[in-house]
């Protein structure tokens, strides 16, 4: 049953939201000119002596101590005064980089305290559940995506646990990864939508070869579960004896309970839904009456878990042996067992079960579910990862469609965001994917794609020591001076690529980089290429300390783009409970925060 919203953590006011979204929109709007500079553009166009006034090894010295403090300790407050004291105000220079650092790392996640701590809306959730023991990922995904699915997965199947509701609708499923595995491992029926009919078909063959693998797996569960139930059965042989006697006057033998064990072993394999085992030597007057109940429920009330249940189950796991039956209570039993095995007749006549729809479609504000999936139903959307302006898009069609009951969110590639403010054009009619809250809106606030690209930079990787590729930025610097200088090109609509993971020296970058930009790279011999890079070499701190003060800046775009979108969401009159949640570990996963969502009462 659904609960009310009371029952969830303590939820950020709107106010408060929004105090916090202008504080982080104060400070990064002395820092823009910063966060708006190309890499490449500051290093060759001299722009560190007219946005920096301190030297880069300096600025790198200065930034050592908050970078290894980056997930640690409170940082010290600042106000308007105080900032004054970090760029001039004149030349509007960076002057002070130990106050720039500490500024910035007021304005993040923690210590805004804007964050939901995950075990809280756990708990909150399973209410007096206990949290179940999933089969784990790392068997079927890559370490990241293993960590990624199984913490959000859990999350998603909680909150649709919470909302009563047994369908979800993956935006941006990809592969699948996600989709599959709440299908498999909670029995959750899931659309996942994706724009690419690739991406949909390698989801198809990929949940194939998953459904073969996870069978196997569970298969290995079963005889576990049974090894482990023997040698319960050994250490307790009165025990067990006594609770046999307590159903029947004479004691099981022992074929029939290694029976029952057996298919204890099987119903334990399956998520709880609902259904319980009866082929059990502890079989009790209410698990009889429990299935009198199921006879005379509704036969829509049987969820699609039972239906996937009755597709695991062996033909003879819900019948009871005819010397456990009462005489006058064989007629409803009968029933049972034959509405459930005409259930299952059903379901076999699909050569497997799909509780998992890969679906092609491009998804946009205005996108009518109802058109992609016919069976709608109350249910909830989920995006791990979702890019660019599908993130904002998805939480517009939660607000909008009354179906849905609940929003998980995790978005990323933020450069690919579009942006209100950022063309002078006008287009009123345009749904944009940044800002979406009203007061940033008013203030015309835009970040500019440079600094949207910073904000997918990983300041906790770079704090332990992942640093970022210093040399491959030198040498794309260093080519974009030749390009200009000695063909005469400042744009281009082609792309250089990894070539520099695929280059030998310095030389053989420049000349691959040529040929992907169809520029001849004949006049152009080895010994002047090696005097532009002899000649820049000696700035490379130059490049290293811009990207660090980028690295120390990043979590604060990404702040300023999460608080618009939670900013939005306390804005709708139709919201109960909404925040962000930190979901992963930001060394495994960098876009770890999910902004989250429940709609009230009235709209179920």
């Amino acid at each position: 049953m659904w609960r009310p919203a009371a029952a969830l953590p303590p939820q950020l006011p709107p106010a408060a939201a929004e105090s916090r979204l202008q504080r982080v929109s104060r400070f990064l709007a002395r820092a823009l000119p910063l966060c708006r500079a190309h890499t490449v553009e500051f290093y060759t166009r001299g722009l560190w002596d007219r946005l920096v006034a301190q030297r880069p090894g300096a600025v790198l010295e200065a930034l050592r101590r908050p970078l290894a403090e980056a997930s640690g300790g409170a940082a010290e407050r600042w106000d308007d005064d105080t900032f004054s004291s970090v760029f001039c105000e004149n030349s509007k220079k960076l002057i002070n980089v130990h106050l720039f650092a500490l500024a910035a790392k007021s304005c993040s996640l923690s210590n805004l305290g804007v964050c939901t701590p995950l075990e809280d809306i756990l708990e909150a959730l399973r209410g007096e559940n206990q949290g179940t023991t999933g089969i784990k990922t790392d068997e079927f995904m890559n370490n990241k995506k293993s960590h990624e699915v199984q913490v959000m997965s859990e999350l998603v199947v909680n909150i649709a646990n919470y909302c009563d509701i047994k369908q979800v609708i993956d935006i941006g499923s990809g592969k699948g990864y996600l989709s599959s595995f709440l299908s498999m491992q909670y029995n959750l029926k899931v659309y996942g939508i994706d724009s690419s009919n690739i991406n949909t078909n390698g989801a198809h063959e990929r949940n194939r070869k998953l459904k073969k693998h996870w069978k196997a797996y569970q298969s290995r569960g079963k005889a576990n579960l049974k090894s482990q139930r023997l040698e319960k059965a050994n250490d307790r042989p009165v025990e067990s004896e006594i609770k046999c006697k307590a159903i029947n006057e004479k004691p099981l033998i022992n074929d029939r309970s290694l029976k029952s064990q057996d298919h204890m072993a099987i119903q334990d394999l399956v998520p709880s839904c609902g259904f319980t085992g009866i082929a059990t030597c502890e079989m009790s007057k209410q698990t009889k009456a429990d299935l009198v109940a199921w006879t005379q429920s509704d036969e829509r009330k049987l969820s699609e878990e039972v239906l996937a249940v009755l597709n695991i189950l062996p033909a003879d796991a819900v019948e009871v042996s005819s010397s456990q039956r009462n005489c006058g209570e064989l007629h409803e039993e009968e029933k049972a067992r034959r509405k459930m095995a005409s259930l299952k007749a059903k379901m076999s006549k699909s050569s497997e079960s799909n509780l998992y729809f890969p679906l092609t479609s491009c998804i946009t504000s205005e996108t009518e579910l109802g058109d992609i999936i016919t069976d709608l139903e109350d249910c909830m959307m989920v995006g791990l990862h979702t890019c660019g302006d599908l993130a904002a898009n998805t939480l517009r069609i939660f607000t909008a469609k009354p179906e849905i009951k609940a929003v998980c969110s995790v978005g990323c590639c933020y450069h690919l965001l579009s942006e209100q403010f950022e063309n002078q054009e006008e287009c009123p009619n345009e749904v944009w994917g940044f800002p979406m809250c009203q007061y940033l809106k008013d203030k015309g606030w835009c970040c500019g794609r440079n600094a949207r690209m910073s904000a997918c930079l990983a300041l906790e990787r770079v704090a332990v020591g992942q640093m970022l590729p210093t040399e491959s930025l030198f040498y794309r610097a260093v080519l974009q001076v030749i390009i200009e200088e000695v063909y005469g090109v400042t744009k281009s609509d082609r792309h250089v690529g990894k070539t520099f993971s695929k280059s030998s020296s310095f030389v053989d970058y420049v000349r691959k980089s040529l040929k992907k930009l169809e520029l001849d790279d004949s006049k152009l011999p080895d010994s002047c290429i090696m005097d532009y890079y002899e000649k820049y070499k000696h700035r490379m701190n130059e490049l290293e300390a811009f990207n660090m003060l980028k690295v120390v800046l990043a979590p604060c775009i990404e702040v300023l783009i999460l608080l618009d979108r939670l900013c939005y969401l306390k804005e709708q009159e139709n919201i109960a409970w909404s925040g962000l949640v930190k979901l992963f570990d930001p060394v495994k996963s960098p876009r770890c925060c999910a902004v989250i969502a429940l709609k009230k009462q009235s709209c179920f």
